[in-house]
C-alpha cells in the first residue's frame, strides 16, 4: 500500500501521524467488499450471488462504505507500524476519518510509545533518613486502640454526654414551617456526625423523650442554600448507651495477644511501632533518592500508563461511580511519580543486571515457607496459582536496585 505518512506532533512519548491511503487503494477496496456482499447478499428476482454490482452498491451503500474504511484503516496500521521501529506503550488511537467519493481516505493516528529512560546519573546524591520516634505517648495510644476495638456499650437510663451513641428519631421543618414524620438515625455524640445544635438538643433528653426547638445551622455548612439558616428541629431519643474500655490489666494483655504482663504487652507494641518507624524510613529514603534521579534525568511517561495506575488505585479502594473522576484529579500526581519509580527500577535492573534470579526467587519462596511453617512445594504451587509469583520476584529485583542505589549515595 502506498501511503502518505506525515509526522504532525512528536511530543516526548505521544506521537500523532497523518496517514493518507491513495484513490486507487480505496477504490480496491470498495470492489472487494461489494464483491463480499454480492457473494452472499439475497435480493428478490436474483439468485444468490448473481445480482448485478451497481444494485448491490446501491443497495448496502452504507455498509460496504464502512467495511472499506475499516479494512483500510486497519491494513494502513499495520503498515505503518511495520515501517516503523518504535515500541508502541498503549493501544492507538484513531481520529478525524476523513473519506469522500473519488478522494482519498485520511485519518489521524495518535501513538503512545515506550519512554526512553537513560539515567546517565544516577549517584552522587545525598538524601536525609528520619525516623519517626516512639514515644511512651504512641505507644499508649496503641494500647488505647486495642482496648477501644473490644469496648462494651451498656444502655443508660440518664441524660447522654459527649462520646454516647444514642439512637434519636429525629424531624426537621420544611420551608412551610411543618414537621414531618421523623427518620430513625443512630450516632455518636462528639463524632460530627450531627450538627452542634441537634447534639445540644439530644442531651437535654433522657431515653424516651421528645424536644422541639430552633437550630441553627453552622455558617460553614457542606450545604450552601442550607448555612445560617434556623429550623425548628423535632428530637426523639429513642435510647443512648455509654461505652465502658476494659481494665488494662494483665487479662486484657492475656486475651489480645497471650502476653503474660501489661509490661510484655506494651514491650511487643513498642517493638512493633519501633519496626514499623524503620519500614517507614527506608521507604521515605527510597523515594528521595528516585525523586534525585528522576529529577537529574527527565523524562516522559505515557499518560495511558498514568491512568492505568489511577484506575488500579480506583480498584484497590473501592472509589464509587459517583466520586472516580475527582478520586482520579486528586492522586493522578501520585500515580505519575510511581509509574516513574517503576521505570528508575526497571531500568537499573536490566542496565545493572540486577533482576532477580530463579535461586533467588526459589530462596525466598523457601524462607515464607519455613516462616509459616508449611511445605516449600505446597507453597509454591499456591503462589503460581494465585498469580504472586511475579509480585515476588519484583520485590527482590527491587531490594537488589535500591541496595545498588545505596552503594552509589549518601543517606545522613
Amino acid at each position: 500500500m502506498n501511503l502518505q505518512v506525515t509526522e504532525k506532533k512528536s511530543d516526548g512519548v505521544e506521537r500523532l501521524l497523518q496517514v493518507e491511503v491513495p484513490v486507487d487503494m480505496v477504490r480496491k477496496a470498495e470492489e472487494k467488499a461489494v464483491m463480499r456482499y454480492a457473494s452472499s447478499a439475497r435480493l428478490p428476482g436474483f439468485r444468490p450471488g448473481k445480482a448485478p454490482h451497481a444494485m448491490i452498491r446501491q443497495r448496502f451503500a452504507a455498509a460496504i462504505r464502512q467495511e472499506a474504511v475499516e479494512s483500510l484503516i486497519q491494513e494502513a496500521y499495520k503498515q505503518v507500524m511495520g515501517d516503523s521501529e518504535v515500541k508502541l506503550a498503549a493501544q492507538p488511537h484513531v481520529h478525524d476519518v476523513k473519506f469522500n467519493e473519488g478522494e482519498p481516505l485520511t485519518f489521524e493516528l495518535h501513538l503512545e510509545v515506550h519512554p526512553k529512560v537513560e539515567l546517565p546519573r544516577t549517584q552522587g546524591f545525598r538524601v536525609t533518613r528520619t525516623v519517626r520516634p516512639v514515644t511512651d505517648d504512641s505507644v499508649q495510644e496503641q494500647i488505647d486502640a486495642m482496648r477501644e476495638q473490644r469496648a462494651t456499650w451498656a444502655p443508660i437510663d440518664d441524660k447522654p454526654q459527649e462520646h454516647d451513641m444514642v439512637t434519636v428519631v429525629l424531624a426537621t421543618a420544611d420551608d412551610s414551617g411543618e414537621i414531618p414524620e421523623g427518620k430513625e438515625y443512630r450516632l455518636v455524640l462528639g463524632g460530627g456526625q450531627a450538627i452542634a445544635g441537634i447534639e445540644e438538643l439530644i442531651m437535654t433528653l433522657n431515653p424516651g423523650e421528645t424536644a422541639e426547638r430552633p437550630v441553627k445551622w453552622p455558617d460553614d455548612f457542606p450545604d450552601e442554600s442550607q448555612r445560617s439558616k434556623t429550623k425548628t428541629v423535632r428530637v426523639t431519643l429513642a435510647d443512648a448507651k455509654r461505652k465502658s474500655l476494659p481494665d488494662l490489666d494483665d487479662a486484657f494483655a492475656r486475651e489480645v495477644g497471650e502476653f503474660d504482663s501489661v509490661d510484655a504487652l506494651r514491650n511487643a507494641v513498642r517493638e512493633d511501632l519501633v519496626n514499623e518507624a524503620t519500614r517507614e524510613a527506608d521507604a521515605d529514603v527510597r523515594q528521595k533518592i528516585v525523586d534525585e534521579i528522576i529529577g537529574a534525568n527527565p523524562f516522559a511517561v505515557p499518560p495511558s500508563w498514568v491512568n492505568q495506575m489511577v484506575g488500579a488505585y480506583i480498584e484497590a479502594y473501592q472509589v464509587p461511580e459517583a466520586e472516580r473522576e475527582q478520586f482520579a484529579q486528586r492522586f493522578r500526581a501520585m500515580a505519575e511519580r510511581q509509574v516513574r519509580r517503576d521505570l528508575v527500577v526497571e531500568t537499573l535492573a536490566e542496565r545493572e543486571k540486577l533482576a532477580a534470579s530463579e535461586s533467588e526467587l526459589d530462596d525466598r519462596i523457601a524462607e515464607l515457607a519455613t516462616r509459616r511453617g508449611v511445605d516449600v512445594g505446597q507453597l509454591y504451587a499456591s503462589l503460581q496459582k494465585a498469580g504472586r509469583l511475579k509480585e515476588i520476584e519484583r520485590g527482590i529485583t527491587e531490594e537488589k536496585v535500591f541496595k545498588w542505589l545505596l552503594g552509589q549515595n549518601t543517606v545522613e
